[in-house]
């Protein structure tokens, strides 16, 4: 219906402010009921800015004189339905500005005003040109090999990702010489033939029979041990999905799961199977976005930011390793995939499955309460057997690099068996401190560094960035080491002689990857050796080329949390875990439940084909409460003595918290802000604000850093004393001097 010419559009602007923008429609015309979820330009300030129409409302004749739209971008709502009341629940929930939640839920080019892009699939032919002059190609180039698949004809471009790596490199040179060229393959929606998998054990098919008990919303935890056949769970509800010609939505927690996760999906679903994730180019997530928006996508794979994919036909929702952290989005609007995939679920009414071997303890607690369905896998499918897990006391005795004599034993037997070893450290870099062992000088990042509270700079390796080592390779000294702060990125030059006494007695103090690295390759220096982790991985599916280059021949892999997660690795037989006691003493109120689960996915790595596994965990508290409750009840009885920690304490999830951060370069501004802000907070016996504090990491980056912890045992409480305060923070003039932010749920204190 045609609204009156006087109408004004309202327009959520991707900026920091709790409101919306009213603007004349201009040229474009009368404005109708199906313009709300379109995108318009419109001028802001001295430019311009692309926004989404989320209204049409009388214009105030009282008010300001309203500008004009400069432009129209749609010719239908690209953000309507469920979807947009999904990113109105966002900005109540999280209480973020409207314009700043629709514009993260927007892939870049989108977001930027540029229009939808083609959709259809894409196959590289041979011309023919090509098809007459291929054999006159170089034998054994890439560029002959790939041709040589051509000639029998086209390929398409999912397929060749999978079976020629860098073969765009080749494509490129044959396109230019006019012997290949890119050709365009017909849509389809059609649900193909696909492969029936392996037969399911009997939990699995009991597991499956409770997914598919009734219609509509339901959510169900998956707690299944490692191995155990989650993903063969996904795959069939995924069939029962598309069998009805619905679309169906997976979320992983990393993108280095995403590859191995899209072949396995692709190889049984006989469809394509689109992905979205960061590291993919900004044409290639539009693509995917676009794809499931026209409803020509029916299996979309990806990390945290997919939950906001459009799902006009929904039929299934899941959510691979529900506990992973990293489904919790750390700066901007700080919302967390799962609870989102929750909530979208409800709304579309279609089921979300939360798979884990290690639950949340807030999924946990939500299925004990019969919020979920909880359905359990305490076997791993196959003929695969539980990893032998083994503590090592390592006290009094000696250690090379951080390694013990019965781990360095253990490699070295299961090099002997042609077997692959891990060696799990979750810290990157050479060594965490550099300190001078005459006058205790140790290098600090002067950017993150207070008077009270010296933050160290990690020491990393000359060869930063190096995926592998190669066998028989002479180890590094530690000239040209360079220095990094993990927190804000600085870097530095390693001194030649102490900055204080000019000694020259500088020695790295503690071990991670890289070091790890150097002494394994000194100890097998014939061992094929990879280290994976944040460095190393750099590149776009770079974690699956690493592991691809060790196959299935013996070798160790030396890694951090990356490895930790979902990969399946057939020949890998030991998993030693260095720096277990790091986590062991924590002032963090998750640390225990983040090391079980950390501990327990990363053991999962071992023995999950034929071959028996072990895990030799070293650690200087061996009879510590937590390992003994691992080894004896596993995850299930440290989540049950958690939970009831959690309770006795008020902390979530019987209790419900927020977090104001704020930053600036003076402290005095921070504690300000925070002075004010709990003076403004509404007196209530249901919540409670505490005192402005300095966050546990009181500097970063040159800025001082504070917070305000709320909480209430009762969530509507602290969404309503939320709701009135926040839109007031915005009004004080020291909010003008500071960097704030609003966390609800936070995963962290820091």
């Amino acid at each position: 219906m045609p609204f009156s010419s006087s109408d004004a559009l309202r327009v959520a602007l991707p900026l920091p402010l709790p409101r919306e923008f009213d603007y004349l429609p201009g040229a474009a015309g009368l404005p109708m009921a199906d313009w709300i979820g379109r995108r318009v330009r419109v001028p802001f300030g001295r430019g311009e800015q692309v926004g989404v129409i989320t209204a049409l409302a009388p214009a105030n004749e009282e008010g300001p004189e309203l500008k004009a739209i400069s432009e129209l971008l749609d010719v239908q709502p690209l953000l309507d339905g469920e979807l947009m009341e999904s990113l109105r629940w966002v900005a109540r929930y999280y209480h973020a500005p409207l314009g700043e939640v629709i514009a993260t839920s927007l892939p870049t080019a989108l977001r930027a005003g540029l229009p939808l892009p083609e959709t259809c699939a894409y196959a590289q032919a041979l011309t023919p040109a090509g098809m007459e002059s291929w054999s006159r190609l170089r034998r054994g180039s890439a560029t002959r090999r790939l041709a040589e698949a051509l000639q029998s004809g086209p390929i398409d471009e999912d397929r060749l990702d999978q079976v020629f790596e860098s073969w765009r490199v080749g494509a490129r040179a044959l396109t230019a010489r006019g012997l290949m060229e890119r050709i365009a393959l017909p849509g389809s929606t059609e649900h193909g033939a696909d492969d029936d998998g392996p037969r399911l054990t009997g939990a699995q098919a009991d597991a499956l029979a409770t997914l598919r008990e009734g219609k509509g919303f339901r959510a169900c935890l998956i707690e299944g041990v490692t191995g155990s056949g989650k993903t063969e769970l996904y795959l069939q509800a995924i069939r029962d999905c598309l069998a009805e010609g619905r679309q169906a939505l997976i979320l992983v927690p990393e993108i280095g799961l995403t590859p191995q996760t899209l072949a396995r999906f692709r190889a049984r679903l006989g469809l394509p199977v689109h992905a979205m994730h960061s590291g993919l180019a900004d044409g290639a997530r539009a693509r995917a976005w676009t794809a499931m928006w026209r409803g020509e996508a029916r299996v979309l794979v990806g990390t945290r930011s997919a939950i906001f994919a459009p799902l006009p036909e929904a039929g299934l929702i899941v959510v691979d390793e529900e506990h992973d952290a990293s489904y919790k989005q750390q700066d901007g609007i700080r919302y967390h995939a799962r609870d989102l995939a929750l909530v979208r679920g409800k709304a579309l009414g279609v089921p979300v499955l939360l798979g884990s071997a290690t639950p949340s303890l807030e999924s946990l607690h939500n299925a004990m309460a019969g919020r979920y369905a909880h359905v359990r896998l305490n076997q791993r499918a196959g003929r695969a057997k539980p990893p032998q897990v083994r503590v090592l006391d390592v006290r009094k005795r000696p250690l090379t690099h951080g390694l013990s004599k019965d781990l360095l034993d253990g490699i070295e037997r299961c090099l002997e068996r042609g077997e692959q070893a891990l060696v799990f450290k979750n810290r990157r870099g050479y060594a965490p401190v550099l300190l001078c062992h005459d006058c205790g000088w140790s290098a600090h990042c002067r950017r993150c560094s207070t008077p009270t509270q010296e933050q160290p700079m990690t020491l990393h390796g000359a060869a930063h960035g190096r995926a592998s080592v190669v066998a028989g390779r002479t180890p590094e000294t530690t000239a040209g080491r360079t220095l990094i702060c993990h927190h804000c990125g600085a870097r530095a030059a390693r001194p030649a002689s102490c900055p204080d006494c000019a000694s020259l007695a500088l020695q790295p103090q503690g071990f991670g990857t890289e070091r790890i690295e150097e002494a394994l390759t000194a100890r097998f220096p014939q061992a094929r050796l990879l280290r994976v982790d944040r460095e190393t991985t750099r590149r776009k599916d770079a974690m699956q080329q690493h592991l691809q280059e060790l196959g299935d021949r013996p070798g160790i892999l030396i890694g951090t949390q990356m490895l930790a997660k979902g990969h399946d690795l057939p020949r890998l037989t030991l998993v030693g875990v260095v720096g277990v006691d790091e986590g062991l003493y924590s002032a963090d109120f998750r640390a225990c439940e983040k090391l079980a689960q950390l501990l327990i996915q990363v053991a999962g790595r071992a023995g999950r084909a034929d071959l028996p596994g072990e895990v030799l965990l070293q650690t200087h508290h061996p009879d510590h409460p937590l390992l003994a409750t691992l080894l004896v009840g596993g995850y299930p009885a440290l989540a049950a003595t958690e939970l009831a920690q959690r309770e006795a304490a008020g902390f979530p999830p019987y209790a419900h918290l927020a977090l104001l951060r704020a930053e600036a370069p003076n402290e005095g501004d921070v504690q300000l802000f925070l002075r004010e802000a709990r003076a403004l907070w509404p007196a209530s016996e249901k919540t409670e604000a505490s005192a402005p504090m300095p966050a546990p990491m009181a500097r970063r980056a040159g800025r001082a850093r504070g917070q305000l912890l709320l909480s209430s045992n009762q969530r509507p409480a602290l969404q309503a004393a939320l709701g009135s305060w926040v839109p007031a923070l915005y009004e004080f003039k020291s909010a003008r001097k500071v960097r704030w932010s609003i966390d609800v749920d936070p995963l962290d204190l820091y």
